[in-house]
This record gives C-alpha cells, sequence and structure tokens, in this order.
C-alpha cells in the first residue's frame, strides 16, 4: 500500500507543520509533473522518486525541506545552489515556497531527471 504510506507521511508532516507540508506538497507536485513515468515511494523516511531510477528525494526536518539529489555531484551546477560534499549525493535546502524559483529547483529537477535516464 504505497499510497496509503504516503499519505501517512504527508499527514504526519502537516501535523508537525503545516508550513512544512505546503512546501513539501509543493514539490511533489513539481515533480511528478515533469514526466508521467515518474513514481514516489516512502523510503528512508522521505519521499524517493524514480523514473528509470530513483533521482531524488524530499525529507521534512525541523527547520526546513530538503531536496536530494541520488547522483547530485554529477549535476551541473550553474545556479550553485547544490550543497553537500559526499561521493555522489548533493542537496537543496528549503525553508519557503519563495526558494523553489529562487534556487531554480525546477532546472535542477530536470537535470536530476535526464541524468537518470542515462545507462
Amino acid at each position: 500500500m504505497p499510497a496509503d504510506r504516503i499519505q501517512n507521511l504527508l499527514e504526519d508532516i502537516r501535523l508537525l507543520d503545516p508550513v512544512r507540508f505546503e512546501l513539501v506538497q509543493s514539490l511533489r507536485e513539481l515533480i511528478l509533473d515533469l514526466s508521467s513515468s515518474i513514481s514516489e515511494e516512502v523510503k528512508y523516511g522521505g519521499l524517493l522518486f524514480s523514473a528509470s531510477k530513483p533521482f531524488c528525494g524530499v525529507f521534512s526536518y525541523a527547520k526546513h525541506v530538503s531536496l536530494e539529489f541520488v547522483e547530485g555531484a554529477l549535476l551541473p551546477d550553474k545556479f550553485k545552489q547544490l550543497e553537500g560534499e559526499g561521493k555522489l549525493r548533493r542537496h537543496i535546502k528549503l525553508t519557503s515556497f519563495q526558494d523553489i524559483p529562487a534556487k531554480h529547483v525546477r532546472e535542477y529537477l530536470l537535470l536530476a531527471l535526464k541524468a537518470s535516464a542515462k545507462p
């Protein structure tokens, strides 16, 4: 019952912080609207999004929402928004809805989706 797990997680976030809930919902809509091939599941305490393979995740923390890119280290960072120093993962921290356009989230999501389609 993946849909039930997703709804339960979203309800928990909504009860803890309605503002973070709205930010998570906005990110979900943006990600799912990129392609009809994208699926989501609850994993690692957040939402993991996959097309041919996982490419990003959305995780709600006490003071921010993190948009994680599975292979973010391989993405071009034209806008200098990616954080992290691991071998592969990178993330963008978001604290408000205004961060979505200000941090060029859609552009990074498109890059990550395209990169996930490569063999």
